[in-house]
Formats: C-alpha cells, structure tokens, sequence
C-alpha cells in the first residue's frame, strides 16, 4: 500500500533509500525519532503515513514559509492539507476550520507558538488527531542555535492527545539527541532512525581568499543560470556583492534581516519562483526555504560552525542530483569569529564549546585529505574509502613537512611576549627591518630573519593554518595579537610534527561544471517546458517546483513522452498533476493532444488503461454486431472502466458489470481481450 500511494500521490516509483522503514514505523503508530540528512526526503515520512491512516496528523514546523510551501505542495497532490499560522488571513483559516469540521482534513500544520494557545489542544481532539510530527525536531534542543522555546509544549501536547509522535531533523548530535528525547518522549526511547548526514551528491570545496571578489564572480560566472545561494558574514556585503553580480549580467538579490518583512518576503518568493536566480545573504536566509534545485551554495565568509555549515550547503541539492559548494576564508575570518566567541556573553564552558565546533570547520578548511571523511568523523561516521567527491580527492594537495617553519613562528610569538599579530611576526622572520621592528628590538633576537626560505605570501598561508589548526589565536584583549594555545607547547617542544599544505592560493581556479542539466540536443525542449512551468505558477502563485521539480522536467526533456500513458510514467507525475498539469507539458512536447475521457485519464500508464483502449476498440468493433446489421448497443465508459479494473475471468463475473443483452454481443470478445493481456 505504501508504494501504491507513493506512485499514485508522488508519482515515484520507489524509496529513497532509508525511507520506507521510517514510513512503515510511523504508519503502525511507534514513536520515532529519524535523524535524515537534508534532501533525503523527511517530509514524505509523516505525509505518506497520514494518508495510510484515518484521522488528521498535526505537524508541528517552525516556519511559515515552510509550512505554505508543503501545503500548496501537498494540495497539488491532491491532498487536503492546511496550515494555522499568524500569517493566515481570515479566509485561509476559515477554510482550514471548514475542512476540519467536515472531516476532510488530513495534514494540518501548526506554528509551535500556538500550542501556548488555551483553545489549542481542544481544537485538536475535535478535529480527531491522531498523530504527530516535529518536523526540524533540533529546535527543542536549548543549546541548538535555532531553539523555539514553544517546542518544549510539545511533550505537553502528545500527553494530552494520548497519539504517537514522530520527530524528523536533520542536525542532531548525541546531546542534540537525547534532548529530544527526554522532552519531546520524556525519556520513553523511541524507534530511532540515523540515516547519517552524508550527502554524496554534493562536492565540497574550501579556498583561501586571494581577490574574494573575483572568486565569487567567477565561480558564479561557471554557474550561470543555476539557482544559488551565497552567504555572507555582514548585511553590507550582501548589498555590494549582489550589486557586483548584477553588474556582471546575473539576476541577484540581496536579503538580510535588516531588510523590512515585504522586501524579505518579496525575495524569498522571487527564489522559489525564478530559475536561476542568486540570492546574496546572511544566514538569516535559508531555514525554511524548500526549493529542491538550489544547484550550489557559496561561502563568501566563514561560517560560525561546523553545523552551520552543514546545515547551509545542505540547501543545495536537495533534489539528489549534483550540486557544488564552496566556501572561501583567511586569516581575518578566524580572527573575527575567535573574537566574537571570546567577547559574547557565553560562559566559559559555552565558549570552549564553540571555540571546539570552529576548530572543527577549520579543521575542515585547513584538511590534507578526503573533506568528507573529516566532516563525518565529526558527526561520529566513518567512511570505508575517500569520496571522489570534494576538491581534496579531486587535485590532492601537496603537502610538506611544516614542523620547523612552525617551531619557528610559534618561537617568534614567545619572544616578542605574545603581543603582536601576523604581520609583524613575518617581518621578524623574513629579516625585513621596518621601523617597529627597529623600535622594538626585534632586529636583534635569535628568530630574525630565520624564516628567509619562505617569502611573505607563503608565510602567510603557513599562519593561517597555524590558526586554523588551533596553534594560535587572537587574544581580544591584546588587539588581536596572536598567543599560543595548549595545542602549540608540543610542537614547540619538538614533541609533535605538523604537516601542512603548500599554499593554495596561487591559480586557485574554481571547478569546471558542466552549464546545462540535459544533452545540447534536448536543451531547448528543457527550456520551453520550464518557461511552461513558469507560467503556471506564476498563474497559480505557487513555487515553480511545486508544479514539477526540475528532474521531472528533465526527465520529460530526455524521454519526450507523446501521450498521457506515457507522460503518467514519467518521475513524479502522480494521478492528480497527470489530471492537473498532463495535457499542458505535452503540447510543449508532442503538441495539442485529444481529449482524454477523466476516467480513462484516471488509468493513465496503468496496465488497466492498455486494457480499457481494446475494450473500447472491441464495442467499437462489434457495435452493431460480428456482421454489422444487428442494433446498435455500447456500453458506458463507467463500465468499460469498471471491466478494465476488475478482470473477469468468466461470463458469470462478467455478468456484474453488465446486463443479458450487452453479455450476449461482448462477453466473449471482452473475455479473449482479458486473457490475451494476462
């Protein structure tokens, strides 16, 4: 039954992998908590379920964005679905109580803030729940960075309904974990699922900054046309470098919290209609955001954290097909993100928490091998073998005995008493006598000059990692000047090696990708079925992906279906966007079609509809007899239908589908076309 309604309501033919156990748990009513990746289809985990039992489910979501898109969604499925939240208007909710009261509802969604609502939990035994899902289930967690302080109602909520629930998130560590647990489960162990975070489809990519400017245009320049995303540390550099995009012929937007709710709404509804469009942002922008095709995201700064990160490339791809992520930092990224940790109102073992969780993204950054591996190491997996899939497995780097070239930095920071920054530092050891070295004295200690056999740039690249492998950091208190860390005594000590990379910011280019998502030859059919989409949503007021994602699309440009049969087999046409949208795409394809009958519609790209076709032809055939001169009878389409449907196998079964007249001119004929089908 499952696989029934995911081809009849989705219209795929199959489970992502790890689906179908979630699915099947939560339909027999366990309590479950699933830890997916993003992209790995969450949602259809407690959608599918719904429909596979009676009463309503109530999902629990933490944004309004979300919520519409997966209700609009789900109704183009042809799912009663509705949502309660403060951006409804009168309308939209009376209709959501209507459907409630007449028993249609079957996927309602609800801000977590509505459960602080006396009336809500009423409300919801009327409408007859009998499940719940949390959906981004993390924001329970109090030392998550998206926490919602109405998520901890929730445990509240599942006592008082007396249902099952299910909780889905993407970013959960263990502590992350057992928090829900103990409040949304109150520590009853629920059927867990961890279907781990890795995202194959995605290429990771790090790259020092050298012209971070022309970086990001070049790299959005091999992207042309493809929707992205670049996340930016400062409001201001949003605006500049969406300014700089436009300029160079691509459609961007800025978006930031600073900007006022309509222009934010404005640019969150442009993203999900527009194809190729970029938007510039702060992280602000993406939770909630649902678009399947985001083909890659950018990191023109360096993020807070190892889960942010994650959580923000995982935006991209999220379809399963191939997409790109790079992000590009220095040495006054980790500057400034050690100094906001350090000077925050945290205390102190918060900060040595966070300060741990940016070591591990700069881990990341500083890597000498497979990225992957390293990324999941964090999130405790192991991995039997190296990507393939990331700029480290691609172009391995070249790699050197860095131990000594750090001995003598790190001699260089203990002699000058811990008070100075990089720059300063690198002339003490090129031998380069300006005037605070003079001034200082610095000319003459014992680490003057004994770092000649690099040059600047590469001493550069060699303080970098220092930082990034947590050797040094800046101290606020002493205007950033860099001091050494627990981690750096062994080395200085010539107890530990290092070994580091040479540095990559010469002819750093980014990866070649391929521009166009189908063959030369079928591009244009591609284009005209998605400015088709385009149209209809536009028309619909929907995200264009809500009509049909764009693997759908692709697949359609590929195989060029010519009928509804076969446009009914295509990936994720279901029954009600063949009925909705079928006739629309394949005037695009194969020009107008004639006019299907809705009950033969409604066997589209079914054996039944094949049987139906030479039903149809045999009354056709025998209507007014085996010698054409006998009266003229027919059947209805209802019981050609019903015929084509059920499969008689003998002239009595036949008999409850039609009267002794019509058994008399087409039992037999019906009977031999039934058996010549199997």
């Amino acid at each position: 039954m499952p696989t029934d309604l995911l081809r009849q309501v989705w219209g795929f033919d199959g489970f992502r992998p790890g689906q179908q156990e979630i699915v099947e748990a939560v339909a027999a009513g366990r309590d479950v908590l699933a830890i997916m990746p993003t992209g790995g289809g969450k949602s259809l985990c407690f959608q599918l379920p719904a429909l596979m039992r009676d009463g309503v489910t109530v999902v629990i979501s933490p944004l309004i964005a979300l919520m519409r898109d997966q209700v609009r969604a789900l109704r183009e499925a042809g799912v009663e679905a509705g949502a309660l939240t403060s951006g409804n208007t009168e309308a939209e909710t009376d209709a959501v109580f209507a459907a409630i009261a007449d028993g249609r509802m079957k996927v309602l969604y609800m801000a977590p803030e509505r459960l602080a609502s006396g009336g809500t939990v009423n409300l919801l035994k009327r409408a007859g729940v009998t499940a719940i899902a949390v959906d981004e289930a993390h924001c329970v967690s109090q030392w998550g960075h998206d926490f919602r302080p109405d998520y901890l109602r929730i445990g509240d909520l599942k006592r008082s309904l007396g249902v099952p629930l299910a909780a889905f998130t993407a970013t959960a560590d263990v502590e992350t974990r057992a928090e829900i647990v103990t409040r949304l489960f109150e520590g009853a162990e629920p059927v867990t699922f961890l279907r781990g975070f890795d995202r194959p489809n995605i290429r990771l990519a790090f790259q020092p900054k050298n012209s971070p400017r022309t970086q990001v245009l070049n790299y959005a320049a091999a992207r042309r046309g493809q929707s992205g995303i670049i996340y930016c540390g400062a409001r201001a550099r949003t605006e500049t470098l969406a300014q700089a995009l436009r300029e160079a012929g691509h459609p961007a937007i800025a978006y930031h919290a600073g900007l006022d709710p309509e222009t934010r709404r404005e640019a969150e509804g442009r993203f999900q209609r527009e194809d190729g469009l970029i938007v510039v942002a702060t992280v602000a922008f993406g939770m909630g955001i649902d678009k399947p095709d985001i083909r890659w995201v950018m990191h023109a700064d360096l993020p807070k954290s190892i889960e942010g990160y994650y959580q923000e490339i995982g935006r991209a791809g999220r379809d399963g097909d191939p997409a790109d992520t790079l992000t590009l930092y220095g040495p006054d990224d980790i500057r400034l993100r050690r100094t906001q940790i350090d000077e925050g109102l945290a205390d102190p073992a918060r900060k040595s928490g966070d300060h741990a969780r940016l070591n591990a993204l700069l881990g990341l950054a500083e890597a000498t091998g497979c990225r992957r591996r390293k990324l999941l190491s964090y999130f405790g997996e192991e991995m039997a073998a190296d990507c393939g899939n990331c700029d480290l497995c691609q172009t391995p780097p070249k790699l050197f005995d860095g131990t000594l070239a750090v001995r003598k930095a790190l001699s260089a920071m203990v002699r000058t008493g811990e008070w100075f920054g990089s720059g300063h530092l690198i002339d003490i050891l090129t031998g380069t006598t300006t005037d605070k070295v003079r001034e200082r004295g610095h000319d003459q200690l014992p680490t003057f000059g004994v770092g000649k056999d690099f040059a600047r740039g590469q001493w550069q690249a060699i303080f970098r990692q220092m930082m990034g492998l947590d050797l040094c950091r800046p101290d606020p208190e002493r205007h950033g000047a860099l001091h050494l860390t627990e981690t750096a005594h062994p080395i200085l000590r010539g107890e530990e090696s290092v070994t580091l990379r040479e540095d990559t910011t010469k002819g750093a280019k980014p990866a070649n990708v391929l521009r166009t998502q189908v063959s030369e030859e079928d591009e244009p059919l591609l284009s005209a079925l998605k400015a088709k989409r385009r149209a209809l949503a536009e028309a619909a007021r929907v995200p264009a992906y809500v009509i049909f994602p764009d693997r759908t699309l692709i697949e359609m440009a590929e195989k060029r279906p010519q009928d509804l049969d076969q446009m009914a087999r295509i990936g994720g046409v279901g029954a009600k966007k063949l009925d909705s949208f079928g006739r629309e795409f394949l005037s695009v394809i194969a020009g107008d079609q004639p006019q299907m009958h809705p009950a033969r519609r409604a066997m589209a790209g079914k054996p039944e509809g094949a049987l139906f076709d030479r039903l149809v032809a045999v009354q056709l055939r025998l209507q007014r007899g085996a010698d054409g001169t006998e009266k003229p009878l027919s059947c209805s389409t209802a019981q050609i239908r019903r015929i084509a449907e059920s499969r008689p196998s003998s002239r009595d079964a036949l008999s409850r589908h039609l009267d002794e007249p019509r058994l008399e001119r087409f039992s037999q004929a019906f009977l031999d076309e039934i058996t010549s089908v199997g």
